[in-house]
């Protein structure tokens, strides 16, 4: 059971969810990227706009997601929490709704269940964005500030171990784009507690 309904999408992708009434919106772009026009037909919302780029590591010309970044992306979920039940649908996108969505959605949901397993958040994320390849240096920052001792982290590299098992390809694609230590932890698996 989830304590607020969730859609994960790409930019290409809001026109299609401009109906479906979301309460609140975490658009997620990269740092000189215009704000998408589809939210002109979206209705009332709340939206909170984040602006890094999707990498895991600091390269030169690039802003990584950095720990307020992380901060600002919780206390939009404790937003949500406050609207009635009924009311509560957030839409999370980053520019393809795989990377930086699917991590902070991952967060956000971990927050709002702060009991729930880790691994059943992981399936959750999955079964919402199949594709979904969560940030991996989000992740740390968030499992961190939530203390959730690791267990997301973990539950990250799961999502790595399965799309890698269903997508190989993937691993020379990651590592190539900078991801190699999300690669690396997906093969190995996760870590021993």
């Amino acid at each position: 059971m989830l304590p607020f309904a969730i859609t994960i999408c790409g930019i290409d992708e809001l026109p299609e969810h401009s109906a479906v009434g979301v309460s609140h919106v975490l658009s997620i772009l990269d740092p000189d990227w215009p704000v998408p026009d589809a939210f002109g037909s979206y209705g009332e919302h709340q939206r909170l706009e984040l602006r890094f780029n999707d990498v895991i590591e600091e390269f030169p010309g690039t802003i990584p997601p950095r720990q307020e970044h992380v901060t600002q992306l919780l206390a939009f979920g404790r937003t949500l929490l406050a609207e009635p039940a009924r009311e509560r649908h957030l839409l999370v996108h980053c520019h393809a709704g795989v990377s930086r969505s699917t991590a902070s959605m991952l967060l956000m949901l971990a927050q709002a269940q702060p009991e729930r397993n880790a691994e059943a958040l992981a399936e959750e994320i999955l079964r919402v964005r199949s594709k979904a390849w969560p940030n991996l240096r989000i992740v740390e920052m968030g499992d961190a500030e939530l203390g959730r001792a690791g267990a997301l982290v973990t539950a990250a590299i799961t999502i790595y171990r399965a799309q890698l098992a269903r997508r190989p390809e993937l691993a020379a694609i990651m590592t190539d784009g900078g991801r190699g230590r999300e690669v690396a932890a997906g093969q190995a698996g996760p870590p021993s507690r």
